[in-house]
């Protein structure tokens, strides 16, 4: 396990209200470095405006260790948002943080602490993402980010995550970048996580947060496809299911989707192959045929198409270079068992 000797110095600051399961999630990856190695790898310090405690969402009041104006020297500062969004009360951290724009600090935001950044002009033509709950805010108060529906984004020195414990799968991807995998993999087993989900994973936002509740014959459609991945049903059985024409459906899958049913189904179907072929060392084929594709070349086509490498490719380059398992972002994965590329596709 190979190890940096850099102290790194990460402050937390707290906006009353914070979510709390987002700053844990945040923090205790760092201790948990520590931990494993023995090594001061990194301090942290807990911060708000005025170096009063905080009380968080779920009621705790933390206590702090310095104001703003007693900030020490960061190696990167995070922003910890109330949850919800907290439109006023803001503008003494905003001012501050408009003041640290030009600075070297690395700076970022945790669930709504995106939207104080944005206020404060720091992510204006950066990739940034929020909470799905508060995304379309962030997308019509400040056109000039580009908001994505990432876990997380790491776009420069600028740092957001969509809070929760996506906090948790943001650290990890910074340690591993730091510290390397072996150390960042060693802490999500410690933390008992499935995998460590990556900057490209994006949040499952529910279709009635998308869409609205007004469309129930929708709903249940999609319902449906997700219900049956194994063996897909048709675009009229879906429509026959729901009990409208199958005209009618494909016209509401155009209308609030903007696509085709039998397309959304077949997204649905890779994005599920692409879990399975990241979380397991099923063989290729055999997650083919769980997500309904009845043949191995109508697989890999497919796949390929939407993600522009087959699913031999992509379960080779997790094999060789986990770090660059998402072209271009650096992400991180970690297998626990090595898995052989499959010679059937």
């Amino acid at each position: 396990m190979e190890i940096t000797g850099k102290c790194q110095k990460i402050g937390f600051l707290l906006m009353p209200n914070f979510s709390l399961i987002a700053f844990s999630s945040a923090i205790e990856p760092l201790r948990m470095a520590n931990w494993i190695t023995g090594a001061d790898l990194y301090s942290s310090c807990l911060i708000s405006q005025d170096g009063n405690a905080v009380i968080s969402s779920a009621g705790v009041c933390t206590e702090v260790e310095y104001s703003l104006e007693q900030l020490p020297v960061l190696d990167i500062l995070f922003v910890c948002g109330a949850s919800p969004i907290a439109r006023t009360g803001n503008e003494t951290i905003i001012a501050w943080l408009r003041k640290e724009k030009r600075s070297s600090l690395a700076i970022g935001g945790i669930g709504t602490g995106s939207y104080v950044l944005a206020c404060a002009g720091l992510l204006n033509n950066h990739r940034a993402t929020i909470h799905w709950w508060d995304m379309d805010s962030l997308r019509e108060d400040f056109p000039h980010i580009q908001v994505t529906n990432n876990l997380f984004e790491i776009d420069n020195s600028r740092f957001t995550c969509s809070g929760g414990t996506a906090a948790m799968d943001m650290l990890l991807f910074l340690i591993g970048q730091q510290q390397g995998a072996d150390l960042a993999a060693a802490i999500s087993e410690q933390f008992v996580c499935e995998r460590i989900r990556t900057s490209q994973d994006q949040q499952r936002v529910p279709l009635r947060a998308r869409i609205g509740a007004n469309q129930p014959k929708l709903i249940e459609a999609v319902q449906l496809i997700e219900a049956n991945i194994e063996e897909p049903l048709s675009t009229s059985d879906l429509a026959h299911h729901v009990g409208v024409s199958r005209r009618q459906l494909e016209r509401l899958f155009r209308q609030h989707l903007q696509t085709m049913p039998s397309r959304y189904y077949l997204q649905v179907r890779l994005e599920k192959a692409r879990q399975i072929l990241h979380r397991t060392d099923k063989p290729i084929l055999q997650v083919g045929i769980e997500c309904g594709f009845a043949s191995a070349s109508y697989f890999s086509t497919a796949y390929r198409n939407h993600y522009g490498i087959t699913p031999r490719e992509e379960r080779k380059r997790m094999v060789e270079d986990p770090q660059e398992t998402n072209a271009g972002s650096g992400a991180l994965l970690h297998h626990s068992r090595l898995m052989t590329p499959d010679a059937d596709l």
